[in-house]
């Protein structure tokens, strides 16, 4: 039996890819017809956490809609990617270059949630005990600085130096040697460091609102230059996370049934299923892909965070979205 073809996957640590492979695609009936590749740009490293994404994407493929996928280090040069015309959809917290850039961007469907969790070393009992310390990011304009912003404003406090380490496992990882001693993490990583060294750290309080974390985005004029590739695409999306919602087994299932995350070890797999459960269950995932009031809550997060310019309630939400895709695939699967 034929094993489906992996995805192909790009990882560039610093800097952004000029030259992209073009490749003809064979449309399905009523799919796009396209004669390149969609290049997809992702802000973070392809794993578990991604992988109902990367699962999507492939059953886009099914449909006739192909893709290149490249994995950033940074979320801020997958998003510049996208400004500079050097792939097509990008997945990241784009709102600061959405506001800022002269290319029009618009946010398409809402990835995750940003359901995650400060921890800290046994020796900061409280955020106050984080005054004029060091904190460890993700990344420069991501969701987890734009939560520690937040927190660290309504706690009085102000952090002596910040420091970028992607990724929630590697972060976890430095925390455990001893590297970095308070950072924001995802649910897997926080129930991991809690499991491995839940002795030495613990959870500070958090936020109660969910908002965006990731977002599917692409300039307007791709847009609608591309927009059959674009309906595919987000109504796959929206398929996929209602599917979830119901039965979050199915990520698991498409991906051993497409063979994805092949290089990864049995241990590494194993923890696919029980992070989708989790996921649903602490509404990880919105299956309605977001729409106008999560654009108004990322709003009001964003302008308190100090990454969107306010007040929020003057924003509108046609500069930031375009909710034509995501009406229509709810139009198209009901709903």
């Amino acid at each position: 039996m034929t094993r489906p073809a992996k995805p192909i996957v790009r990882v560039l640590a610093g800097t952004v890819l000029a030259a992209w492979a073009l490749a003809a695609v064979t449309i399905a009936p009523g799919a796009a017809r396209a004669a390149e590749k969609v290049r997809v740009a992702l802000g973070d490293v392809v794993s578990v956490e991604t992988l109902a994404m990367l699962v999507a994407l492939e059953r886009a493929k099914d449909r006739g809609v192909d893709y290149d996928l490249t994995s950033f280090a940074k979320e801020d040069l997958a998003i510049q990617s996208v400004v500079n015309g050097q792939a097509d959809l990008g997945i990241g917290t784009p709102y600061a270059v959405i506001q800022k850039s002269k290319v029009p961007l618009r946010i398409l469907y809402q990835v995750s949630r940003l359901v995650y969790f400060p921890v800290a070393s046994n020796e900061y009992a409280t955020w106050k005990d984080l005054d004029g310390k060091p904190f460890t990011f993700h990344s420069r304009g991501s969701g987890t600085e734009a939560m520690g912003n937040i927190l660290a404003k309504r706690n009085g406090i102000s952090f002596s130096e910040r420091s970028y380490v992607p990724g929630s496992e590697n972060r976890i990882i430095a925390m455990v040697k001893g590297q970095i001693k308070a950072t924001i993490i995802d649910l897997t990583n926080k129930n991991k460091l809690m499991a491995m060294a839940g002795d030495r750290f613990h959870v500070l309080p958090g936020l109660d609102t969910p908002v965006s974390d990731e977002v599917i985005f692409a300039s307007a004029k791709w847009m609608e230059d591309n927009s059959a590739q674009v309906g595919v695409v987000i109504e796959e999306m929206l398929k996929l996370w209602r599917e979830m919602a119901k039965n979050p087994k199915v990520i698991e299932e498409e991906r051993a049934k497409r063979n994805l995350l092949a290089d990864q070890p049995k241990e590494v797999l194993a923890e696919v299923v029980p992070y989708y459960v989790e996921g649903v269950k602490e509404g990880l995932f919105d299956p309605e892909g977001g729409g106008r009031e999560t654009a108004k809550s990322d709003f009001e997060f964003y302008t308190e965070a100090g990454q969107l310019q306010g007040p929020a309630k003057d924003l509108k939400v046609e500069d930031y979205w375009d909710l034509r895709p995501l009406d229509a695939a709810k139009k198209a699967l009901g709903g």
